[in-house]
Parts: structure tokens; C-alpha cells; sequence
């Protein structure tokens, strides 16, 4: 048992040593930031989009990157683009495109997000607006940039409330919400829940408030929180934070990190907590565990990627931990499929029929991943001392 903790503990410190290492060597690899001015034919105005491709847009032209867009883009852009830029470091986060709607120059988020005090529904201004983002600019940046389905939008108290308008629709424009600190516009506290329940594609919902917020504020959000949680839905990812000894704009560096880590946290690699918590108290299934935590990466943000080395291992420990011998199979063949040209299907092989006390065939097979390639901490001649260690047995 303790050899395990070790091997596993080894496996996490090394993954998080390599990224450690990978983000000093590429401090120098900026992200793409530029602006240009959106003519808008229903505002019958001109609006300034700051947009920041991550560094890697141009080294694969086939990929397709979630978008993040902020209203109030003046002052949420750096706060916002700091810790998804530190989050995709550590390999926590995907990299995404940010676009900055800007909005603070001649105070122009309050004609924005004009609302029917009655109806609680954008008019004016606020109507033109929301065809605006809809209609013009998601179409033009869906023309100069390659974006994902996972469409994210994200405001600050009344541009928080008004993204929910997007909610509203038959068919939502976006995929996920962040609302920091919304000063909510009549009916929300029923409507929001409502749509929420309605909508039977995976969909993102962040809220928060500080006991800095105006009260009055404060009780609302806290009754939509509430409201929320007693209609959930199978297909709802939601989080809540209420944050002590914070101002309503201290609260967007509070909540800004909460927000990210709960929308990608299916995209991040095994943990120690994950693995402790929901791993290796499996009595079985730790192979299936694996492939519908990756099928889930893909139906819920869109990203299809191999599994990851590191996640390879953790299984593995798992399976040695229950001595669930008879999934190293099924893990070999994950493996093969996976990366072909490495020695970890072949070892994996090998150490199961290790386990199992078949020394014959497990020489056989570090044989076969001896001329393979190597993997994370697999090598040569790891496998060739396995070899000497077991023509004995």
C-alpha cells in the first residue's frame, strides 16, 4: 500500500514538475492580441472588440477554440485572460480565444443593458444591443476565427444580468454563463431556473455575490441561488459563491478563478483528490471510468483530444491498488489505440501478466515495448531491467 501512495504521488508531482518546467520555457510565447472597430448598423454606431488568440491559433490551422466573450471588456479582459493563461500553463484549462466587447468609454454599459422596468426584457438601446451581439458579432467572429461550439459569455453586475437574456432564447447563443454580482432585472429569480431546467444540452451556469454587495442585491442573487438548486437538471453544470470580506469588485478576482476551474473541471487531468475520491473506490470499472470521463470532455466543451499520459498511470495504480488484474487488458488496448507507437500498451500488457505470475509472457512483452517508444517515465531500459529481473522467476 505504501509503495502505491509513492508510485502514485510520483506520477502526480512529475506531471505537475514537467508543466512546472514547460512554463518557464515559454514565457517568451505570447498570445495574439488585437482590436478592431465593429461597424453596428442596428446601434447605428461604431464598437471597439479587443480579441486575444491563444499562442497556439496559428501552430495548427485545423483546430477549432472555445470563445470567452466579456462584456465590460475594459476591465474584466486582464483578470479574465491572466488566469486562463496560467490555467492552460498547468494543462488545467483548454486554450481559449478571448473577445473584449468594450463598453466603459462614454458609459455606455448602462444604455446597453436598458431594460422594461415592467417586463424586465431589453428595450431601446438594450434591444439593439442584444441583436447586436447576436446577429452581427458572433457572425463576424465566426468569420475571422476558427470557434468551437462552446461559446461562453461572461458580465459584471448589470451586464451580468443582461447576459442572461442570450439564456432566454429557444435556443441559447451560448453555452455557458458567468455572472459576477448581477444586479437582476425583474423576474430573473423565476425565469433564469426555469430556462435552466428547460435546456436539455449541457449548459454552464456561474453566480456569485459578497457580503460587500448591496443587500438588496444581495438577497436576490441569494434566492436565484436558491431558486437554482431546487430545479436542477441532469445537464446543468452550476456553481455558486457567496464571498466574505469582499467588495462588489474585489469579488471578480475572487470569483474568476472559481468560475474557470468549475466550468473545465472534467478537462483537467486526474488529480489526487479525484482519484482518492472517485477512483479508487470503485470495486471495479476503472478502464470505463476513464473513457466516459474523455467522451465527457468531448459531448459537454467540445474538445476531442487523446488521453493523457498521466491519466494512463493513475488507472493503472488504481487497477494495482484493487488488484483488478483482469482491466490491464482493457487498458493495453486503450493504450494501443491510443499511442501506437509507444511501449505503453506493451507494458502495460507485461505488467499484468507480471501480477499475475506469468514471468514468460511479461518478459515477452517488456520485450516487445523495449523496441517501442518511449513515454513519460517509460523507458529503455526500465523495460530491459524488467527483463533481467524476471528470466529468474
Amino acid at each position: 500500500m505504501a509503495y502505491l501512495k509513492l508510485v502514485l504521488t510520483k506520477y502526480f508531482f512529475m506531471r505537475k514538475l514537467l508543466l512546472f518546467l514547460s512554463f518557464f520555457t515559454t514565457l517568451n510565447q505570447f498570445a495574439q492580441k488585437s482590436s478592431f472597430v465593429l461597424h453596428s448598423s442596428r446601434m447605428e454606431e461604431d464598437r471597439e472588440i479587443t480579441v486575444i488568440l491563444p499562442p497556439s491559433y496559428e501552430k495548427d490551422l485545423k483546430k477549432d477554440f472555445p470563445v470567452l466573450v466579456l462584456l465590460d471588456g475594459e476591465y474584466l479582459l486582464d483578470p479574465f485572460q491572466g488566469a486562463l493563461s496560467f490555467g492552460a500553463y498547468w494543462n488545467d484549462f483548454p486554450e481559449l480565444i478571448i473577445v473584449a466587447v468594450h463598453q466603459n468609454k462614454k458609459g455606455e454599459r448602462y444604455t446597453d443593458t436598458q431594460v422594461n422596468e415592467t417586463t424586465g426584457l431589453p428595450q431601446n438601446k438594450g434591444g439593439d444591443f442584444f441583436e447586436f451581439i447576436g446577429q452581427e458579432l458572433l457572425p463576424e467572429l465566426d468569420k475571422k476565427f476558427r470557434i468551437s461550439p462552446l461559446r461562453v459569455i461572461a458580465g459584471h453586475d448589470v451586464t451580468a444580468a443582461y447576459i442572461n437574456f442570450f439564456l432566454y432564447k429557444e435556443k441559447p447563443l451560448f453555452n455557458g454563463y458567468i455572472c459576477l454580482s448581477p444586479e437582476l432585472s425583474s423576474g430573473m429569480e423565476k425565469q433564469i431556473p426555469q430556462r435552466l431546467k428547460a435546456i436539455t444540452q449541457p449548459i454552464f451556469y456561474y453566480l456569485s455575490t459578497a457580503d460587500g454587495d448591496l443587500k438588496k442585491m444581495q438577497k436576490r442573487i441569494l434566492e436565484l441561488d436558491s431558486t437554482i438548486k431546487s430545479n436542477t437538471s441532469p445537464t446543468l453544470n452550476y456553481k455558486f459563491d457567496n464571498i466574505a470580506n469582499a467588495t462588489h469588485y474585489s469579488l471578480i478576482l475572487y470569483s474568476i478563478p472559481e468560475a474557470i476551474y468549475q466550468l473545465f473541471a472534467i478537462y483537467q487531468p486526474i488529480s489526487q483528490n479525484e482519484f482518492t475520491e472517485k477512483i479508487a473506490v470503485l470495486p471495479s470499472g476503472y478502464v470505463d471510468y476513464l473513457i466516459n470521463k474523455y467522451d465527457l470532455i468531448e459531448k459537454t466543451l467540445f474538445i476531442k483530444m487523446p488521453i493523457r499520459y498521466s491519466d494512463f498511470k493513475a488507472i493503472e495504480v488504481a487497477i494495482i491498488k484493487n488488484k483488478a488484474y483482469d482491466e490491464m487488458q482493457q487498458l493495453a488496448v486503450l493504450a494501443l489505440k491510443t499511442y501506437p507507437k509507444s511501449m505503453l500498451g506493451d507494458y502495460e500488457l507485461a505488467l499484468m501478466f507480471e501480477k499475475t505470475q506469468n514471468y514468460e509472457k511479461a518478459v515477452k512483452f517488456y520485450k516487445k515495448a523495449y523496441q517501442k517508444e518511449e513515454i513519460g517515465d517509460l523507458t529503455r531500459d526500465m523495460m530491459y531491467n524488467k527483463m533481467e529481473e524476471l528470466k529468474n522467476q
